[in-house]
């Protein structure tokens, strides 16, 4: 009886030892984390694009000096997560680059040139019509996307919580994302870049993955099967933006992607804002954003005149406004 209770005693020590242990360990994590926090650097998220009109969207944000040199690539390493198959890569000129394969490389490829032509932050992607890649094949239609070494990816950011919460740049980045149709809006899907330049560090709130952009954001067919589509450009024509105008004024889109609620509380005058920023872009500028990502000509037509068309709803919205059906 004696040797029972000693070995109910140790056992009980045992487990409080542990218990507390365990707690010390997280509150020391918590502390760690706490004083990590959000690396250094000035935020931000959008620059107001004074040179919209004359914006080279064929190029995009690296420009012509920023080009992968794919004459000769070195295959790094396999980059693990998401829905593409993806391969770290070294080109000619020396410089890392992450180059994904599959259909989200054009959707993503044009979309990040028209979310850079509005003055948000960006990665730095170029399609590539044909390449090998040494040990892993040749494929069609390849997305780089630019590592510099200079640049540190201080992890991914929140929608709900970020220095911009509130402000009419987060909002219309919002917009941005559903005139897209990008329906994958989770926050692993955000990166922080931290970038050095003249002034100082600056830490810029980025969306990595724009891979499930410009095709349907959902419909029930069946019960049982929820059906979205990614780089589809008839999906995308036949997608409608808005379902009404509220009576506060508050835009109810016609969306049906991932973190749906974060979209409720966008006003006219914010989707107004983005629109008309948008709708000085012109006709040649929209379709060179298509043309960057390699669509053909009638794929090209099909996603400018869709693209045109749902600025044009969001930059003559008004208050009390009826929506068309």
């Amino acid at each position: 009886m004696i040797v029972f209770n000693r070995r109910v005693l140790l056992v009980t020590v045992a487990a409080c030892l542990l218990a507390t242990c365990a707690s010390q360990a997280s509150a020391v994590q918590e502390e760690s984390e706490k004083k990590k926090g959000t690396p250094a650097g000035r935020p931000v998220l959008w620059q107001e694009p004074q040179d919209i009109s004359s914006r080279n969207l064929l190029l995009g944000p690296g420009g012509a000096r920023m080009r992968p040199n794919v004459r000769r690539l070195t295959f790094i390493k396999e980059e693990k997560g998401g829905w593409s198959k993806k391969y770290r890569v070294r080109d000619a000129a020396g410089r890392v680059w992450v180059a994904k394969v599959g259909k989200e490389a054009q959707s993503e490829t044009a979309s990040t040139r028209l979310l850079w032509a509005a003055g948000y932050m960006t990665e730095i992607t170029y399609l590539v019509p044909r390449v090998t890649i040494p040990g892993r094949g040749t494929f069609e239609n390849v997305r780089f996307e630019a590592r510099p070494a200079n640049i540190e990816r201080e992890g991914d950011w929140k929608w709900e919580q970020n220095p911009f919460v509130g402000t009419r740049e987060l909002q219309g980045l919002k917009v941005m994302m559903v005139l897209l149709n990008n329906w994958d809006t989770k926050d692993e899907n955000n990166v922080l870049l931290a970038v050095p330049t003249q002034g100082g560090t600056e830490l810029r709130y980025a969306i990595s993955d724009l891979g499930a952009t410009l095709g349907d954001t959902g419909k029930w067919p069946l019960l049982w099967r929820f059906t979205r589509s990614r780089n589809d450009p008839r999906g995308f024509r036949g997608d409608k933006l808005i379902d009404e105008i509220k009576e506060d004024g508050r835009v109810d889109f016609e969306f049906s992607g991932k973190k749906r609620g974060m979209f409720n509380d966008i006003t006219v005058e914010q989707a107004r804002w983005i629109g008309q920023l948008l709708s000085r872009l012109s006709e040649r500028q929209i379709a060179d954003a298509f043309r960057a990502a390699n669509y053909n000509r009638a794929e090209v037509r099909t996603l400018g005149r869709a693209f045109r068309a749902r600025v044009n709803e969001l930059a003559s919205l008004r208050r009390g406004m009826a929506v068309s059906p």
